[in-house]
């Protein structure tokens, strides 16, 4: 299975979300390969400062013909986590072509909700030769202790894609862990930042495997 993490809009964190679902993947016993499709290449970068037997290989393939190349590593892992480019272009729509499933990490205010358009269009284009392409709403970096995050979600129900109930709330934690070429789910496993990353973990699976993402008491 391919998931893309993916929105043209920059700073919403696609390669925090992508490093450490795929670790979660990992840790879980999944065989998972990271894809770096964004030119700034910020997930090779989080890969080569890792000390030790990485979890996660990690590849670069910031090229128009994704959709085909990652093909030939379908066989040798159950799943393929890519991290989108920051923008809309001919990379970009390789990476909803090579995708099984499209998570779309949105922060939780209204210019980004309103940024969303642009990706739907881009799905709504793909969904032609792609029927069985599943696309979903991931908020993140939400600011604890608000209730921003349930506005977020009746925000983005307009577009009529699923808004996952998990959400990831905005943490020191996550750059503290990155600098030392780590996650949040290896270096503080019962950490809330942790907990929310494996919610959202189990949520895809969910996802991967029905039409629904989970309820909202599971995701509490």
């Amino acid at each position: 299975m391919i998931v893309s993490f993916l929105n043209q809009k920059g700073g919403v964190g696609k390669t925090t979300l992508a490093v450490h679902v795929a670790t979660s993947l990992a840790l879980r016993g999944h065989k998972v390969l990271l894809v770096d499709a964004d030119p700034q290449g910020s997930a090779l970068d989080w890969s080569a400062s890792r000390a030790g037997d990485a979890k996660v290989p990690v590849i670069g393939l910031p090229t128009r013909n994704l959709h085909k190349e990652v093909q030939a590593h379908r066989e040798n892992y159950d799943m393929i986590v890519i991290d989108g480019p920051p923008r809309v272009n001919e990379l970009m729509r390789a990476c909803i072509m090579a995708s099984d499933i499209v998570l779309i990490p949105v922060q939780p205010s209204p210019l980004d909700i309103w940024a969303a358009r642009e990706i739907i269009d881009l799905l709504q284009e793909a969904s032609v030769f792609k029927e069985t392409l599943k696309s979903a709403f991931v908020i993140n970096r939400r600011i604890v202790n608000t209730a921003i995050g349930q506005g977020a979600k009746e925000a983005l129900a307009h577009f009529e894609l699923p808004v996952f109930n998990s959400t990831i709330c905005q943490r020191v934690t996550f750059a503290e862990t990155a600098n030392q070429g780590g996650t949040v789910v290896e270096l503080e496993p019962k950490g809330l930042a942790a907990r929310e990353i494996n919610r959202l973990t189990e949520e895809f699976l969910k996802f991967a495997t029905t039409t629904q993402p989970i309820t909202e008491e599971e995701a509490a």
